[in-house]
């Protein structure tokens, strides 16, 4: 009842043509959400881009420009430019896939980074180039079947790790970044909120399953993000002008395979090939570093758990 009676913003509209089970679309609505009416977004071309804005129709309620793959950044940096050129307090907000971020669009955003302006970009995280026919990126997971990484008898999937963007984006020395998935929504809505107070550019990397390319059911999507979390493949963390601040622990470690066997483009790893081993092991080698190194292995402060609670934020700032 009380949700009815103060309903959150809606900046994106039902009714866009987005897949059934989509991440991003839920990702693009819960930024909206915590962002509130007033601001601004640049979108990079990509599936976000194509399932709302079908001419002659939008499903945004927000002032919104569509740039092309590569300069969602640059576009973004130039609408605060002006914006703060005319005295406006407005935020811009800079959208884009992994595909606009990881490759294409990287240099207009170490370029928007490196300048300072006061943008957040967030980059929607769901492992390949899915618009265009599901083939590999830089964020794509080692050992993931796609199009142009196909699994068979020369490999087994993508040869190459996971590009940690996060890490680049922190030597960047910005003042907030963070990574976040369509799992934790609270999680997510708290970290949109927090990058849009500081002052300067900040960055959330948000990790968004794909049916379609991923290979899952569409009724899936929660239970897969949240298991990509639970296993440490995708670890919830914050940094602050690159150090650690805040990171999500997880009560109880899954197994990678608990992640990886619902997903069809992983579906070579069990398929009884004798490479699958060592493949697992090393996917099962870079979890285990995740939750070493970033310190998710401990119990949740007392009355929250992992499934609805968001990041701890470490040296007593705030915990929830």
């Amino acid at each position: 009842m009380l949700r009815t009676q103060q309903p959150r913003f809606q900046g994106l509209d039902p009714g866009h043509r987005a897949c059934q089970g989509c991440g991003q679309a839920l990702a693009a609505r819960l930024t909206l959400e915590a962002a509130g009416p007033d601001i601004l977004l640049a979108n990079a071309t990509g599936c976000l881009e194509v399932f709302t804005t079908a001419w002659p129709e939008s499903a945004w309620r927000v002032p919104y420009l569509h740039s092309v793959f590569a300069n969602a950044a640059a576009v973004a940096a130039g609408m605060e430019a002006a914006l703060k050129a005319q005295g406006k307090d407005v935020k811009v907000i800079a959208l884009a896939g992994d595909g606009g971020t990881f490759d294409i669009g990287f240099q207009a955003l170490s370029g928007m980074l490196e300048r300072g302006h006061d943008v957040l970009f967030v980059c929607y995280d769901n492992e390949a180039y899915m618009n265009t026919g599901v083939q590999r990126s830089g964020s794509t997971p080692h050992a993931a079947s796609t199009t142009t990484s196909p699994a068979g008898v020369a490999r087994m999937g993508k040869r190459h790790l996971k590009k940690d963007i996060l890490a680049i984006i922190a030597a960047h020395h910005i003042p907030y970044a963070a990574t976040a998935s369509v799992a934790y929504p609270a999680d997510l809505r708290k970290k949109v909120r927090r990058a849009l107070q500081v002052a300067g550019p900040s960055f959330l990397q948000v990790h968004s399953p794909c049916p379609l390319g991923w290979g899952h059911g569409s009724e899936l999507s929660i239970e897969i993000a949240r298991l990509a979390v639970q296993t440490g493949l995708f670890p919830l963390i914050e940094l602050e002008r690159g150090a650690l601040v805040g990171a999500m622990p997880i009560r109880q470690i899954h197994p990678v395979t608990d992640y990886l066997k619902p997903q069809s483009r992983f579906r070579h790893l069990f398929a009884g090939d004798p490479r699958a081993r060592e493949e697992l092991a090393h996917l099962q080698a870079l979890a285990d570093h995740n939750i070493e190194a970033y310190g998710l292995r401990g119990e949740m402060p007392d009355g929250l758990d992992s499934e609805g609670a968001d990041t701890v934020r470490r040296g007593g700032l705030r915990s929830a």
